[in-house]
């Protein structure tokens, strides 16, 4: 268990976090984000205190005769309850991305499998798009390229909502598909990939661009995936000189599309830099399922047999026609579970 000079401590930062806030005093922005993160540690910790001294409490009742059978009845179920909190506040003190409670841009590029590889990468955008509507999530595509059969050769979304890195991030991968193609005559099934890559929305703060390693190019633009036409040249392409990454956005405005494209290139970089310093930091944590390899094969679907496998954590579902509505959550929650038995094994809680 948590050493309770540890607990001690994180109590004790929490209480004058919560004076100084009420004071008003320093930057009151800081305070208030770190306080919040500490608010469901210390309620963890409360829980587990209170059920320890619960628990000593019945224990002392057990010399009494006119109380004994009660003191035994409740430390039954204060030794029931007692596991569950060890693991809650066990959880709550694991090391949190910072990232987890942003926002996120999603992308999906077409990979082995020409034309189905992006009619299914079209297929993975209506998922995601349905799933965000289930979570209550606002999903907005910011640059999209279709194809003439419908599929897409390039779409790059902004998703915002409660917790949607925390909760996508687990999507970044190779997803694999295997059915028969709209475009096959011959009723053979084909095996074709499409890439994930799910990246926190930078903020200002985390990354500064240099004007002078940036050029910014407009063009004519079709709107996004062809759907309306545009005829102004309000479409940007912004090109990162110092690493080559190529951003374009789309839309009617010429002043919200460099807004956007600075955004979704800003994120990129934030991106890039955190996976130097998850490399760095140490190589046992590239196995975690949270990862984020853009090169791993994460997911298989199987149309004929109305199957999704996970490889990761080797969860088999056979439910492909609710995972393709958009129905994730058993398998992001399974996900979850398995980044945190990781890191609890990690802690050697």
């Amino acid at each position: 268990m948590v050493p309770e000079e540890r607990l001690e401590q994180i109590t004790q930062r929490f209480r004058f976090l919560e004076a100084a806030m009420a004071e008003g005093g320093g930057d009151m922005v800081a305070l208030a984000r770190e306080y919040s993160a500490l608010r469901p540690v210390v309620e963890r910790i409360e829980d587990w205190r209170r059920l320890q001294a619960d628990l000593a409490e019945a224990q002392a009742m057990l010399a009494d005769p006119d109380m004994r059978a009660l003191a035994e009845e409740e430390l039954a179920t204060l030794k029931t309850r007692l596991p569950e909190a060890e693991r809650a506040l066990q959880l709550a003190l694991l090391p949190r991305d910072e990232a987890d409670e942003r926002a996120a841009i999603i992308e999906i590029r077409p990979g082995t499998g020409g034309d189905e590889a992006a009619l299914f990468a079209a297929d993975l955008l209506r998922m995601y798009q349905r799933h965000a509507e289930r979570r209550g999530w606002r999903f907005e595509i910011v640059e999209e390229q279709a194809t003439e059969l419908g599929g897409i050769k390039e779409v790059v979304a902004h998703v915002k909502g409660e917790g949607v890195f925390a909760r996508l991030k687990y999507e970044s991968g190779v997803h694999r598909v295997q059915r028969v193609p709209e475009t096959e005559s011959g009723g053979r099934i084909h095996t074709s990939a499409a890439t994930v890559a799910v990246l926190p929305e930078a903020q200002d703060v985390d990354v500064q661009i240099d004007p002078s390693e940036i050029r910014i190019d407009t063009m004519r633009s079709s709107g996004a995936g062809g759907q309306h036409v545009n005829t102004t040249d309000s479409a940007v392409r912004i090109t990162h000189l110092p690493t080559g990454i190529v951003v374009t956005s789309s839309e009617k405005s010429q002043h919200r599309n460099r807004e956007i494209a600075m955004q979704v290139l800003k994120s990129r970089l934030y991106d890039l830099e955190r996976q130097r310093l998850h490399r760095e930091r140490s190589a046992t944590r590239a196995a975690q399922v949270g990862s984020g390899d853009r090169s791993e094969r994460i997911r298989t679907y199987n149309f004929p047999q109305g199957r999704v496998t996970d490889h990761r954590i080797n969860l088999t579902l056979y439910r492909l026609d609710q995972v393709m509505a958009g129905d994730l959550d058993e398998i992001i929650d399974a996900l979850i579970a398995d980044d945190q038995a990781r890191a609890l094994a990690e802690m050697g809680a």
